[in-house]
């Protein structure tokens, strides 16, 4: 199996040839999908099914881009102008071999002729607009002429040369159009809304203005009898969504303590908002993890709030000469931050970690019950990908080549085994081992890390995709526990899935001040 690692925003033109001969063997591409912004890829029928070629393999290159692309497919503009470029280029292809031809002095005048007046009709139109009301039949006497063109027997070098170089132009051009549509989308989706930027400024300030309302349970933060839950996230609405569908679900929210951690940036923000909002019985805390890194982190890690990190595992592969297979796998794991954990709560023994993509569904209780066993953390496995799938990204680290990825997402885990087993310890050295190496993906230590210490979780408990898969069936959605948004498309994004909007805008309250007057709509 060939392995190959790409960049995060990588852009190049596709072209795929068939070969005879031997099956090629399937390929693994493990892409970095975009970042966060931190500083401030169902629909249509049969969509899932029957997905054509050309998609799989645009999908492969640029990932959710492409499936957002034939979704929000719009009607070509200036169609006969274009169309009329086009027969102007195939009829001066056809002239100077038509022209040398003594018997065709007739098609020949025509030829020219028709040139001339199309060329007369391009000078001055440059929409369909603009173009004159007899244009149609102008159209359908270019198109004679060349038809009568083509029936001619002549030296085709010539023809030859200039059709394969509209085709190369027009190749290039679709190329260029495609890159720059690929890179607007990465830039859109990394990019923080600017209703969004607003809301963290405008409760900046106003944290600073008011102090009238800081109320905060201390005692119950580090209760350990509670259920404490854990975001990591700099986005305030995002982690409103995740607290607000918590809470609404719960059978009893008395007993519900949310972390939610986030920078320096986004402190006061975040601890404005969520003082003056409440959530039932339940009660937040804000937590700026920017003081703990400096201790636990190292030159080689980044110094700053990591969120989850999410790839797209795309597999491909040509199993006869005239078919490419194809399928693309969207997950998303731990990053460094995770891993401060242990430390932060020093008092708990157990917590539950949500993403702050997700929206819960259904009450979360029973999660507390779970019995592990020796399990570190229960999580949702992805056997579809494994880890001898992705073996090239994983240095030359001992790991069994059959065993299953896990997602973040919705995460239960034990902090007391985790302090026992030292698996900070364990991630961090597996980290400076891939960079001092400079081998695999110091970003997937932690499947690594948590090999044989994952508790598989019921597959009913999340549903993945809403970030990037249009085909999700309204049935498997009202059945999840907890839909997860994983993938490019968020939901607080313009480039959010439409139909799936719907199941996390419902937590967000529309008459909110803040979010009237920064014009926060999904």
């Amino acid at each position: 199996m060939k392995l190959k690692m790409k960049p995060a925003v990588q852009m190049p033109h596709v072209k795929v040839r068939k070969k005879k001969g031997t099956p090629v063997p399937p390929q693994v591409v493990l892409q970095p999908l975009s970042k966060r912004n931190i500083s401030g890829d169902g629909g249509k029928a049969g969509m899932k099914g029957g997905i054509n070629e050309g998609l799989r393999l645009c999908e492969l290159q640029y990932g959710s881009y492409c499936i957002w692309h034939e979704e929000n497919r719009e009607d070509m503009k200036d169609s006969m102008v274009k169309k009329l470029k086009d027969q102007l280029f195939v009829a001066r292809a056809y002239y100077p071999s038509v022209a040398k031809i003594p018997a065709q002095n007739m098609l020949t005048r025509d030829l020219r002729q028709n040139i001339q007046e199309l060329e007369r009709v391009l000078s001055e139109s440059t929409t369909d607009a603009d173009l004159p009301p007899e244009i149609q039949k102008k159209s359908e006497r270019m198109e004679a002429t060349i038809a009568k063109s083509k029936s001619v027997t002549m030296d085709c070098h010539n023809v030859d040369k200039k059709l394969r170089q509209i085709f190369d132009l027009t190749e290039d051009e679709a190329n260029f159009h495609m890159k720059q549509s690929a890179f607007l989308y990465q830039l859109a989706v990394q990019t923080m809304p600017k209703s969004q930027h607003c809301l963290s400024m405008r409760l900046t300030v106003e944290y600073f203005r008011d102090d009238s309302f800081d109320q905060e349970l201390p005692v119950k933060y580090s209760d350990p009898t509670l259920q404490h839950y854990v975001i990591f996230s700099t986005n305030v609405i995002a982690s409103t969504v995740v607290i607000n569908s918590t809470v609404m679900h719960a059978r009893d929210s008395m007993n519900q303590v949310f972390h939610v951690l986030t920078n320096g940036q986004n402190y006061y923000a975040m601890k404005h908002w969520f003082l003056g909002n409440t959530f039932k019985d339940a009660v937040v805390e804000v937590l700026n993890i920017d003081p703990f890194i400096p201790d636990y982190y190292d030159k080689t890690t980044p110094s700053h709030l990591n969120l989850p990190t999410e790839f797209r595992v795309s597999f491909h592969g040509i199993n006869n000469a005239s078919a490419m297979h194809s399928r693309t796998q969207y997950i998303s794991i731990f990053s460094h931050s995770h891993y401060l954990l242990p430390e932060i709560f020093k008092n708990l023994e157990k917590v539950v970690v949500l993403d702050d993509d997700i929206v819960v569904q259904q009450d979360l209780s029973t999660l507390w019950s779970l019995n592990m066993g020796q399990k570190v953390m229960g999580a949702i496995q992805i056997c579809s990908v494994r880890l001898g799938q992705v073996r090239s990204y994983l240095g030359e680290s001992s790991f069994h080549k059959n065993s299953c990825t896990w997602m973040s997402g919705l995460n239960v885990i034990d902090l007391a085994r985790w302090r026992k087993l030292g698996i900070s310890e364990t991630y961090w050295k597996l980290v400076k081992e891939q960079v001092s190496k400079k081998e695999g993906s110091a970003a997937l230590a932690s499947l690594l890390t948590f090999q044989d210490l994952i508790y598989a979780l019921d597959n009913d408990w999340v549903l993945s995709g809403l970030g990037h898969d249009y085909g999700l069936s309204t049935q498997s959605i009202k059945k999840a526990a907890v839909l997860h948004y994983n993938g490019n498309m968020k939901p607080w994004l313009e480039l959010g899935i439409p139909k799936y909007k719907v199941y996390w805008i419902k937590f967000l309250n529309p008459e909110n001040q803040f979010l009237n007057e920064c014009n926060v709509n999904p």
